[in-house]
Order: C-alpha cells, then sequence, then structure tokens
C-alpha cells in the first residue's frame, strides 16, 4: 500500500548542455528537440539548457553538446554512468579523438597521461595502418615509414568531417605539411597519419542505450552541397536492430557491413576495457574501406564518437518507433539539405528549417520505416 504522505522523490528531468567552444544555432536547435523526445521516452520533464546557478531538485538526464572530458567534470554534474546521459565521459581529453585508433612509432614515443599500448594492440586488424604522433619527430618517423607502403593521409585529431586533412605523397610533402602543425596542440591531443585509402566507402556503426534498451545500427552517410556548392555531410542511412551488435548481425547483411560492425564491435570492447573512468550511453564509430597505394582492399575504424551526432536524430527515432511496437528492425534516416527551395516528405519529422548565421538557410529531418519495407 503507497503512503499518500510520504515524500516522493522527483523522477527526474532532462537538460540540455552546450559544452563545445562552439555550437551553431541549427544544432542547438536540433539538441533541444532530441532532448524533449528523450524526455517524453523516459517519462521525465524537460528543463532546457543547463543553468549552473540553479540548485536543482530534480536528478538530472544530460543531452550534452560535446563529450564530457574529465572524472571531476562529470562528478560536478551528478554523472555516474551511462544511464544519467546521451553521450559519454572520457578521463583525458585526447581520448575522445581520434588520436588513440593507432599505436606510438615507437614504445618510448612521447604519449599524454592516461595513453593506452594495450588499446592500440587490442585493435589492430580493425583499424588501418598508421600512427599516432604527439610531437615533430615522431611524425617524421611515423611518415616516412607510410611513404614506403605509398600515400598516406595527415590527419588533425579535433577537425571533424575530413576538415585540414591533408594527402602527403612524398617525404618532401611531408616535411612541408609539418611545418604548418601547430606542436602545442598536437603534443596535448596528437595527430594522426593513417594509409590513404581510394575508392573509399565510410560506413557508421553504433549504439544507444537509453530507456533500458539497446539499440544497434549500421549505416552509410551522403553528401550534399551546402549553401555556396561545398560538399558536406548529408545525412546517414540507418539499419536499427533492437539488440546488441549480436542481434544487429543476425540480420541477413551485405559481407562488407558485417566487416564493419565487427571492427567497430572489437574498438567498442577495447574502449570500454582500456579506458578506467570511460563510460558511453550513445556510441558512433567511422569505418572506411578501399584500396591502399599498393592496392590491396582495406577496412579499419577511423574515429569514434561518444556524443550526439548527425545520425542521433535517427537512433532516437528508432527508438521510438520499437517503444511503440515494431520488432527487430528498422530503416532510419538524417537528411540534411540546404536552401529554401528544399522539399520536405511528408511522412518525414522535420528537427530544423530555417537560416542559420553560419551555414545559411538549412533543413534538418528524420524517416523512419519498417526493415523489410521496399527502398
Amino acid at each position: 500500500m503507497i503512503d499518500a504522505d510520504a515524500p516522493q522523490i522527483p523522477r527526474g528531468a532532462v537538460v540540455t548542455l552546450a559544452n563545445r567552444s562552439r555550437d551553431p544555432k541549427h544544432e542547438r536547435a536540433v539538441h533541444e528537440h532530441l532532448a524533449k523526445r528523450l524526455a517524453t521516452v523516459k517519462g521525465l520533464t524537460f528543463l532546457g539548457e543547463f543553468d549552473r546557478t540553479i540548485e536543482y531538485s530534480h536528478p538530472l538526464y544530460f543531452l550534452p553538446s560535446g563529450t564530457i572530458i574529465g572524472t571531476d567534470a562529470a562528478r560536478e554534474l551528478g554523472l555516474d554512468d551511462e544511464e544519467d546521459l546521451f553521450g559519454g565521459v572520457v578521463p583525458q581529453a585526447f581520448i575522445e579523438t581520434k588520436a588513440i585508433t593507432h599505436p606510438l612509432v615507437r614504445p618510448d614515443a612521447d604519449a599524454p597521461f592516461g595513453w593506452s599500448r594495450d588499446f592500440a594492440a587490442r585493435v589492430t586488424g580493425s583499424v588501418l595502418p598508421g600512427y599516432s604522433v604527439f610531437s615533430l619527430e615522431d611524425a617524421r618517423e611515423a611518415g616516412r615509414r607510410l611513404l614506403h607502403e605509398g600515400s598516406l593521409r595527415l590527419k588533425p585529431v579535433r577537425a571533424t568531417g575530413g576538415r585540414g586533412q591533408e594527402r602527403i605523397n612524398t617525404e618532401q610533402q611531408l616535411d612541408r605539411a609539418l611545418e604548418h602543425v601547430d606542436v602545442k596542440e598536437m603534443a596535448q591531443y596528437g595527430l594522426v597519419l593513417e594509409a590513404n585509402l581510394e575508392h573509399v566507402t565510410t560506413f557508421s556503426v553504433g549504439q544507444i542505450r537509453v530507456a533500458g534498451r539497446t539499440l544497434s545500427y549500421y549505416g552509410t552517410q551522403r553528401l550534399t552541397p551546402d549553401n555556396s556548392g561545398e560538399m558536406v555531410y548529408g545525412g546517414s542511412d540507418l539499419v536499427v536492430s533492437d539488440g546488441d551488435f549480436e542481434a544487429l548481425l543476425r540480420l541477413d547483411l551485405p559481407e562488407k557491413a558485417r566487416l564493419a560492425i565487427t571492427q567497430a564491435q572489437v574498438y567498442d570492447e577495447a574502449a570500454s576495457a582500456c579506458f578506467r573512468g570511460f563510460f558511453a550511453s550513445r556510441r558512433n564509430y567511422d569505418i572506411a574501406q578501399g584500396v591502399d597505394g599498393r592496392g590491396r582492399a582495406c577496412s579499419g575504424v577511423l574515429e569514434q564518437s561518444w556524443r550526439v551526432g548527425g545520425a542521433s536524430g535517427a537512433e532516437i527515432a528508432a527508438l521510438e518507433a520499437f517503444i511503440g511496437g515494431e520488432s527487430g528492425a528498422v530503416r532510419a534516416s538524417t537528411v540534411e539539405v540546404y536552401g529554401e527551395s528544399q522539399a520536405v516528405p511528408s511522412d518525414a519529422t522535420v528537427l530544423f528549417r530555417g537560416e542559420d548565421t553560419e551555414v545559411g538557410f538549412i533543413t534538418k529531418y528524420i524517416t523512419v520505416e519498417g526493415y523489410g519495407d521496399p527502398k
């Protein structure tokens, strides 16, 4: 029997947290939209943007725009495990970047506090040939090694969407490129040198764990012209399974997709095992498949994302579909298009449509359909 006079503990509330150095208007709007939907799914209240000056009476569930860096920062927000946020927590800043993907060029090479040699050993075979470096000397050595096998790609670890990357074909090009590297930033976050691939297909493989459910997916990204004509991220098309990675692999999938999922699974398990203090309810991995400089077929994880991302609208829409009675798997897509003339399908849910000071007029929407429905 329930005591009506006993104090009732509030179930909690959902809040957003803009914790990146830059959060454009359109992304803030999407994060707010998704946070409201998460609140509905979890049966909680939505309270808007987190305000550090307020003493909240409810336990909070966060949707941060970026990965939470540092156990102290997580503790201050009351984040104890993956059930407290849509995103992830890492103990050191470099762990959220692509720097963790590759080994050091030498056992005694420079590396930041918290570096895991065990992680690099565990993911061998699931990543492309490459090195992570934290000094110019190590970068030169790593580059020369890789150039013996063909061209390489120089990758700033904090850039997104391929920005700032440079293809290197010769040692002279390598030396010129390294002249422009921010040595201080490299020492803190690292720099990646990785085998360059041609004829590339990029898969997205991921998993979310929300409201007591686990969903896993694979998909591909598409490009679209922005308002200046540059080809940029245009959305993701996902196949989402109600269950873990093993449930996803039980679907009738192309062999290349199976390989991508298996490699992402290895990477994901290695991260959980090797980085103490890491946890995440949203895990996304980019896997590139293509041909290297010697004509060999290659496949490997490029990087991870443990924060809300471009595919998260589709992830949450799939979660709602399963809660609503769908079973097995669904297809879910996020679409981003530029310009006021772009039409939105009648069955789509609009996340944002309007003018943004940084990118101009942009529309973002999501669609969901049964896995067996014809495309």
